[in-house]
């Protein structure tokens, strides 16, 4: 069976006022029992707390975040000027996944920048496979826009075989696709699964009064962005099969994670969508 873990981006400014070791605690009483670090620097403090965390809590490190290249909008380690490190983490951790959460924004622009960021993927791939970590990418929603008929998700697979997913069905569901369907087509490469809702909010009263304003173009942006992030459960994701194909797929972390929380408490949200997929039977 699947370990249900956290996204720790949820928590990172806890782990920031806490320590990590507290809000190791805090994740792992709420029930789960796996956590994947990203937008959380693995200082020598924080990993020395994750080791931690798997001796007297048993949590799983799950995965951890990294970049193709150091860059300006790269957050955490990068493969190519912190391999050596990365390898050295995932060991001490005993963690087989690093995962990259998104391709540069420059490479979203056109087919051949796709296809160098895949081909580049593809080697950062092979030589971590060789060190025994398997390299996942993240999809968003822009993952499914298309240049000359293909997506940019069908690039990366076709470019870069050696490539695993972390399916997130929040960006999928937005994206205009079916996440049950997405992780039947990466069946065998899919070990990690963010599980996101996806709610549509209603219009705010601060809409209409744009409206009122004669302000249309304000109006329009407001009932355009009605699609809110949500707890597991609290939106229109159905999840007892989107779960079941996850694992028919070979997902062994499923890992809850919630991009805002519109003014709620983390701890309280991760303790809510626990709560749906214990409901579920998980």
């Amino acid at each position: 069976m699947a370990r249900v873990g956290v996204q720790l981006m949820m928590v990172r400014d806890k782990v920031a006022d806490e320590g990590m070791f507290g809000v190791l605690q805090r994740v792992s009483g709420l029930g789960y029992e796996a956590v994947e670090v990203s937008q959380i620097p693995m200082d020598a403090s924080n990993v020395e707390q994750l080791e931690r965390g798997r001796s007297d809590l048993g949590l799983q490190v799950a995965a951890v975040s990294v970049a193709l290249k150091k860059g300006a909008t790269a957050t955490g380690d990068a493969l190519d000027t912190d391999f050596a490190k990365i390898v050295d983490d995932c060991r001490r951790l005993d963690c087989r996944f690093a995962r990259i959460g998104m391709m540069p924004f420059e490479a979203m622009v056109s087919k051949e920048a796709v296809v160098r960021f895949a081909d580049e993927t593809e080697a950062a791939a092979q030589r971590l496979a060789a060190e025994g970590i398997t390299l996942a990418y993240h999809n968003h929603h822009v993952d499914f826009a298309k240049h000359d008929g293909e997506t940019l998700f069908d690039i990366v697979r076709r470019v870069s075989p050696s490539v695993h997913f972390e399916i997130d069905v929040h960006w999928v569901q937005r994206g205009g696709r079916n996440p049950v369907d997405v992780l039947a087509e990466v069946a065998g490469q899919v070990e990690l699964v963010h599980l996101k809702d996806y709610r549509v909010a209603t219009l705010p009263p601060a809409g209409l009064e744009l409206l009122a304003a004669g302000d249309s173009a304000g109006f329009m942006q407001a009932f355009a962005n009605l699609v809110q992030f949500a707890e597991v459960g609290a939106g229109t994701i159905d999840f007892g099969p989107v779960i079941a194909q996850a694992l028919s797929s070979g997902a062994e972390y499923l890992l809850v994670e919630q991009d805002d929380l519109y003014g709620r408490d983390a701890y309280d949200c991760l303790a809510d969508s626990m709560a749906h997929i214990r409901s579920l039977g998980y």
